[in-house]
């Protein structure tokens, strides 16, 4: 089957391409792309879509994704997320290893291919867990998890603490030329808090989580690769003190990345208000200082990629009081519009805010997708980045609802996705920000 996509904005941030063009798909690959391309209208027997001069790139890649299954399926499934993503532009998602069971054996990386398969959405990858268990103590057997697919190894929303199994987990990794992702908190510190140490906590009568504990973490993992020379990767950053420890990491030539989320550049601790849950996130959100150091980080390359922290959870876990509620945000349907935010602010280009959600997180994670070139895989998002809209809870595609971006005006939205060059997602016309199809209010 092929596919001809005419009058695009061509956008593949990993070879600075941003022109005006055609691109044809054949047997879910790009065949060809380029200025010229279909200039003079598509051949007859090929599906031709009209891009109208909208932004044709490669499909996002989400790095950091709760999918809940197997285990708590009542919060999200494969197939529910999968949907949010394809709505959201996302063709690949790579899954925690934070299920029921942990994503720690052989079996459970092949359940979760077997099951991704079956959702015929988004390609869906996993991490490994670094921990049996993800406890903290005895390594899982990397080397062939790797073999199975896992493409990275992180405890995911549990911190390695032990200084001495980091080291060996490097090590280990870094004989296979295995990366490593850390969730950086230090434990002893964060145990009993709840949100950001502050005046607000304060005020609030609320147990705080110091910024040190962020940045004591990724300090002591930065000197442990400096003794491995294993590939570490500090995931969700939030405070400014950890992205100077990368950005000086960074500079001696160290194998150091991170991300971020985009509720750490677009929210700050205010956003709590008066215990609001959905605002509750780990780790938490952090002072209007260090969401300017996060957006420093996105301008000046210190922080890689963002991720979207896909967190879901049912009413039952976030409508309680603050302390007691869980932590964490859906995000696959708003990963694009607020990564747009930068952008129109003139913080970043158009490439430079897609660069971190599709070259990067590929290049890192080894995957072939992530890229506008003949012969890679079809997966593209056609999106209108100047689109205007207001996020509303009640129509997210994911099982759960808890995002605290209900009813914030964005700008950027995917009109259609493909996966292997086979559309995922086609959206729907939209009037005054509302889907047509859709009544206002």
């Amino acid at each position: 089957m092929k596919t001809a996509y005419l009058n695009a904005r061509l956008l593949d941030p990993a070879s600075g391409l941003d022109t005006a063009g055609g691109l044809l798909v054949e047997d879910g690959r790009i065949a060809k792309l380029g200025a010229k391309v279909f200039k003079g209208g598509a051949p007859k027997g090929v599906e031709a879509i009209d891009c109208e001069g909208l932004c044709l790139a490669p499909g996002l890649i989400d790095m950091r994704v709760n999918l809940c299954e197997p285990g708590a399926e009542h919060k999200e499934t494969i197939a529910t997320a999968g949907a949010a993503a394809a709505a959201g532009g996302i063709t690949t998602m790579v899954a925690l290893p934070n299920t029921t069971p942990v994503i720690d054996d052989v079996s459970i990386v092949e359940f979760i291919a077997r099951r991704a398969r079956g959702h015929g959405r988004v390609k869906v990858l996993c991490y490994g867990a670094i921990t049996q268990g993800t406890e903290g103590s005895q390594l899982t057997e990397m080397g062939l998890l790797a073999e199975a697919g896992a493409v990275a190894f992180t405890d995911g929303t549990e911190v390695v603490a032990d200084a001495m199994v980091m080291r060996r987990a490097l090590s280990y990794a870094s004989g296979f030329g295995l990366l490593i992702v850390q969730h950086p908190e230090e434990p002893s510190l964060a145990a009993c808090g709840v949100m950001n140490e502050g005046e607000i906590a304060s005020r609030l009568g609320l147990m705080g989580i110091p910024a040190q504990a962020e940045t004591m973490v990724v300090e002591r993992d930065i000197r442990l690769v400096e003794i491995t020379g294993g590939r570490y990767h500090a995931a969700h950053l939030s405070t400014a003190g950890a992205i100077d420890a990368i950005r000086r990491a960074k500079k001696q030539g160290l194998p150091v990345t991170c991300d971020t989320a985009p509720h750490y550049f677009a929210l700050n601790e205010s956003a709590v208000g008066d215990y609001r849950t959905f605002a509750k996130v780990s780790p938490p959100l952090r002072s209007e200082a260090d969401r300017e150091a996060v957006v420093e980080g996105l301008v000046d390359g210190t922080v890689d990629i963002v991720a979207s922290d896909h967190a879901p959870h049912d009413q039952d876990s976030k409508r309680l009081p603050f302390n007691h509620a869980a932590a964490g945000v859906i995000g696959l349907e708003t990963l694009l519009p607020l990564t747009l935010e930068p952008y129109h602010n003139g913080k970043l280009t158009l490439l430079e805010a897609l660069a971190k959600l599709t070259s990067a997180p590929a290049t890192l994670l080894g995957l072939e997708s992530g890229r506008l070139e003949a012969g890679a895989p079809a997966d593209l998002v056609l999106f209108d980045p100047d689109l205007p809209w207001r996020i509303e809870e009640k129509s997210f595609l994911s099982k759960s609802k808890n995002s605290p971006f209900d009813g914030r005006p964005v700008q950027g939205r995917a009109v259609r996705t493909a996966v292997d060059g086979v559309p995922i997602h086609d959206g729907v016309p939209v009037r005054d920000g509302v889907p047509a199809d859709r009544p206002e209010g």
